[in-house]
């Protein structure tokens, strides 16, 4: 197979030059010294994503259009940091809730407090060994007052399921769900989500995806999904009636506030979105694919 890449021949370039570049390719910087400041503390590539949107099109040319200046650059790049910040608040509230219903349900129905070691309990044995090795892991790795007192205290090699959870990623614990072999137990899981299990774990992956994206501050604002999340058929809270592209922003979003109208009934996360965006005005709600009408929809009119 003939392979068409080529060797990296870009050099390093100083912050004051790339100030130079962008000013040359139409970028307009009213403050060259404060562009140089967040460029060299912030990066270019980083900075380059909230850059993208204002290239003229062709993009491979790299030249801004009209108007397009430095201070909008850095007010998407805000924008972006301040969404993050507000999507990761909301999703440890369903992290937690998840967490606790997959151990609870799984101790109750299984009675046995070590279920989540025994590989009876799980289809796939690849996947349990995989997930043994990680818990090994981070059962090693951890300086837990609470897993220092159980090693000290019991003779089991493993604490309880509600023990290994807390020192659990939350992917690692979405990937235990999925391997569960009894589906009554799965169901009994996602049903108390108001779901059922198919979309209740496409819905957990896009949490997860979500989740690492803010962790990571990576750009959430108008970046698509890799993976399409599973359009419920049946839900016990009001869902999506619009049309609406499940692989952008806005469909993540919807996916967290129709956990929280679970978990929490009666949140807030309406009043702080909003809050949100009367702070930037100046971002276009629909490159996070808000559909015209969003507000009048049912999911977010309770």
């Amino acid at each position: 197979m003939i392979s068409h890449t080529v060797p990296f021949g870009k050099g390093y370039t100083a912050a004051r030059d790339l100030v130079s570049l962008l000013q040359e390719r139409g970028l307009f910087v009213s403050n060259t010294s404060r562009a140089e400041h967040f460029l060299e503390h912030i990066g270019y590539y980083r900075l380059s994503a909230y850059m993208y949107p204002l290239l003229k099109i062709p993009k491979n040319l790299h030249l801004y259009k009209e108007g397009a200046t430095f201070e909008q650059v850095m007010m998407l790049y805000r924008f972006d940091k301040k969404l993050r910040m507000f999507l990761f608040n909301e999703l440890e509230k369903i992290e937690v809730a998840v967490r606790c219903a997959i151990v609870n349900i799984g101790s109750f129905m299984t009675r046995d407090p070590f279920w989540m070691i025994d590989s009876a309990n799980f289809v796939n044995q690849s996947k349990f060994l995989k997930t043994m090795d990680l818990i090994g892991h981070e059962m090693c790795r951890s300086r837990e007052d609470f897993i220092i007192h159980f090693k000290e205290t019991y003779s089991d090699p493993y604490p309880p399921a509600w023990i290994i959870s807390e020192i659990l990623p939350f992917g690692i614990i979405t990937n235990i769900y999925n391997n569960i072999r009894d589906k009554k137990i799965k169901k009994r899981i996602s049903q108390s989500f108001g779901l059922q299990i198919a979309p209740f774990e496409s819905w957990l992956t896009i949490v997860t995806l979500t989740r690492n994206a803010c962790c990571h501050h990576s750009r959430v604002w108008n970046k698509q999904n890799t993976i399409r999340p599973m359009a419920p058929n049946i839900t016990t809270h009001p869902w999506v009636t619009l049309q609406t592209d499940s692989l952008r922003t806005y469909y993540n979003i919807c996916i967290i506030k129709y956990f929280l109208d679970v978990i929490s009934p009666n949140n807030d996360m309406l009043q702080k979105m909003k809050m949100l965006f009367t702070d930037f005005p100046e971002v276009d709600l629909h490159a996070l694919g808000f559909p015209h009408g969003w507000e009048e929809e049912p999911l977010w009119r309770i």
